[in-house]
């Protein structure tokens, strides 16, 4: 029987929103020169060279898997997901962006009802819709939010949310090292094919981008997995919430872009939402 520790998958989950924050930063200043296809290439290509160590020291053994179709499913959800997050990235203003992708957790929930059976309560789905309305006043979305290309970020949210499910379909037996070398190792493999056509040279600057995207996605992937093998995604999904939250906190660190009162309210709401989603209810 799956163990389920709220608290613990919910604190994970909270520490992967933080690291993919700080991913798209890097993201989005090597989106201003680089393509979305060698962007996306890259942050794999450091995923897999992220398990060198492991492979060095133990071998391939620990990495071998009986369901390698389901890690090719989950591997689908995921890239098509980072495909479009950092498309979106580089065409919609970032707070949009954000909002898509991190809006998932309204659909997780009922994803991981219809899917995997789990518990789907109107208190989830209260929160969850609380939650969002949080992530709509920390981004104040502008018109773009409406415009055709805002398919493109729905399409992420829809994607990354059949994500989170496929991880917990898994985790009753692939522990979370096994889920993201495969997510890593799959999607270089693939992510590789449009770099025929795509291709680009790429200088100091523009590595050194690509590499920290790609390393801070790596750890981030890792927290996420062991979050949601932990806690059903409808349980913890409002903690994900943070990462509008943390983008917002970084981006008035770096680019000194000062959150208004709308901003505020919105991330009591974003914490009161996650906090909330990990309290169990009394009998």
């Amino acid at each position: 029987m799956r163990s389920v520790q709220p608290l613990r998958g919910a604190a994970l989950l909270a520490l992967s929103a933080l690291l993919f924050s700080l991913m798209g930063v890097f993201v989005r200043e090597a989106s201003l020169t680089v393509g979305n296809e060698v962007i996306v290439f890259f942050r794999n290509l450091v995923g897999v060279l992220f398990f060198l160590p492991l492979v060095l020291a133990k071998g391939f053994g620990p990495l071998k898997t009986s369901r390698p179709l389901t890690h090719l499913k989950r591997t689908g959800y995921g890239l098509g997901a980072m495909y479009c997050f950092f498309y979106a990235i580089a065409h919609l203003p970032l707070a949009d962006a954000m909002l898509f992708t991190y809006s998932a957790p309204v659909f997780t929930p009922v994803l991981a009802w219809l899917w995997l059976k789990e518990p789907l309560t109107r208190r989830m789905l209260a929160l969850s819709l609380l939650g969002l309305i949080g992530v709509l006043l920390v981004s104040k979305p502008s018109g773009a939010l409406f415009s055709p290309m805002s398919l493109v970020g729905l399409a992420a949210s829809l994607l990354a949310a059949s994500a989170f499910v496929s991880i917990r379909e898994m985790s009753d037996s692939e522990p979370s090292y096994r889920i993201v070398f495969y997510f890593a190792f799959f999607s270089a493999s693939l992510s590789a094919i449009p770099l025929g056509w795509a291709w680009q040279p790429l200088d100091g600057h523009q590595l050194t981008l690509l590499l920290a995207a790609g390393m801070f996605a790596a750890v981030a992937q890792f927290a996420m997995s062991r979050a949601y093998s932990l806690a059903p995604p409808g349980l913890i999904g409002p903690v994900a919430y943070s990462a509008i939250v943390f983008s917002g906190i970084i981006a008035w660190l770096l680019w000194n872009e000062t959150p208004g009162p709308s901003s505020f309210v919105g991330a009591a709401l974003i914490f009161s939402a996650s906090t909330l989603s990990v309290i169990q209810k009394k009998a």
